[in-house]
C-alpha cells in the first residue's frame, strides 16, 4: 500500500520521499490473528542515557543553551545532533532498531538528580475513529515533536501532562507533582499530538506543524493522522513532593521532545501491521 501523500517540508528545507507501506500480505492490511489484543500499539523501552544541558530542536548548534535534560534512545544526542547522526548512532532502546532520541527535564530531589528506571515510549492509534486508525501514516523521518508546556507558570497552564503513582490508583493523578505512598512510584505521563500538516518536519514554534485531534478527528489544517507517541516516565521516588523540582521548573513544566529517527521501512511496517488494524504488538513489532 503506497501512501497518497508526498510532501515539502519547504519551510525547513527538506524533501519528504514517498514511503512505501510494508508489513504483513505485501503491503496489504494483515488478517487480525487469533487471540489478538484489540489495542493498536507498539512501543520503544529505552532507559536512560545521558544528561545535558542541551536541546537540539529548541536550540540547535547551541551546547549548554538549555536547562538540564534527561536523554534516551540514540546515545550521545547532543545539540549538533542531526537526523544523520542518529541514524548511525547506537541506541540503548529495545528494539535498538529505533534511533530516535527522547529526552526530559531532568527530575531532582533535594537538589540530586533522580533518572527514571526507564523511560516506555507507546505509539498508539487513539484519539480519532476507527476509520480514521486506519488511514495512519507513518511518522516521516525526521519529525521533530514537542509537547507539553516548559514555560507553564502554574497547574492551570499544563493541560497535557500527568503525574501519579504506580500502584496507589487511590491518589489520582495531577499537573503538578503528587505524594506516592511507600512501596509505589512516581509516574508521569505525556501524550505527544498526532495530527501532522503533512509538509513540515518542524516549525518555528516548533509545535504548529503538528495538532491534537478535536471532536476524534484531526482537524482540516492538520489533515494527517500519525501514530500517537505517549511518554511514560516511572521514578524510584516517593514521598513528599516539595523536595522535588523540574530543571525547567515545578512538577507542571513538565515535557517532551521527540527526534523521529526510526528506519523508515521498520516505521512503516509497524504501522501498517499494529496500528492500523488496531493490534497490539510489542517490542518487536509483533502480535
Amino acid at each position: 500500500m503506497r501512501l497518497e501523500t508526498t510532501a515539502r517540508a519547504t519551510q525547513w528545507g527538506v524533501s519528504l520521499n514517498e514511503f512505501q507501506v510494508y508489513g504483513t500480505g505485501g503491503g496489504t492490511t494483515p488478517t487480525i490473528p487469533p487471540g489478538a489484543v484489540r489495542v493498536a500499539e507498539f512501543l520503544a523501552d529505552c532507559p536512560f542515557s545521558h544528561r545535558l544541558p542541551d536541546d537540539p530542536i529548541i536550540f540547535p548548534n547551541l551546547p549548554g543553551a538549555s536547562h538540564m535534560h534527561s536523554f534516551f534512545g540514540a546515545a550521545g544526542t547532543n545539540a549538533y545532533s542531526t537526523v544523520d547522526t542518529l541514524l548511525n548512532a547506537n541506541s540503548n532502546c529495545n528494539p535498538s532498531i529505533d534511533k530516535s532520541s527522547y529526552w526530559i527535564p531532568t527530575l531532582y530531589r533535594d537538589n540530586a538528580p533522580v533518572e527514571p528506571v526507564t523511560g516506555i515510549f507507546y505509539y498508539l492509534g487513539e484519539g480519532v475513529r476507527d476509520d480514521l486508525i486506519a488511514q495512519t501514516q507513518p511518522l516521516p523521518l525526521g519529525l521533530r515533536i514537542v509537547a507539553g508546556n516548559a514555560k507553564a507558570t502554574g497547574p492551570a497552564d499544563n493541560t497535557i501532562s500527568r503525574w501519579s503513582c504506580l500502584h496507589a490508583g487511590h491518589v489520582g493523578s495531577s499537573a503538578d507533582f503528587v505524594n506516592c505512598p511507600a512501596g509505589s512510584m512516581l509516574e508521569s505521563y505525556l501524550d505527544f499530538p498526532h495530527c501532522w500538516d503533512g509538509r513540515n518536519l518542524d516549525s518555528t514554534d516548533h509545535k504548529s506543524h503538528m495538532a491534537y485531534p478535536v471532536n476524534n478527528a484531526c482537524p482540516a489544517s492538520h489533515p494527517v493522522v500519525v501514530p500517537k507517541l505517549r511518554q511514560v516516565m516511572r521514578y524510584p521516588v516517593t514521598g513528599d513532593p516539595a523536595r522535588l523540582r523540574l530543571a525547567s521548573g515545578g512538577g507542571f513544566t513538565m515535557h517532551g521532545d521527540f527526534f523521529n529517527a526510526w528506519p523508515v521501512e521498520e516505521m512503516a511496517r509497524r504501522v501498517n501491521d499494529c496500528i492500523r488494524p488496531i493490534i497490539k504488538c510489542g517490542t518487536d513489532g509483533r502480535p
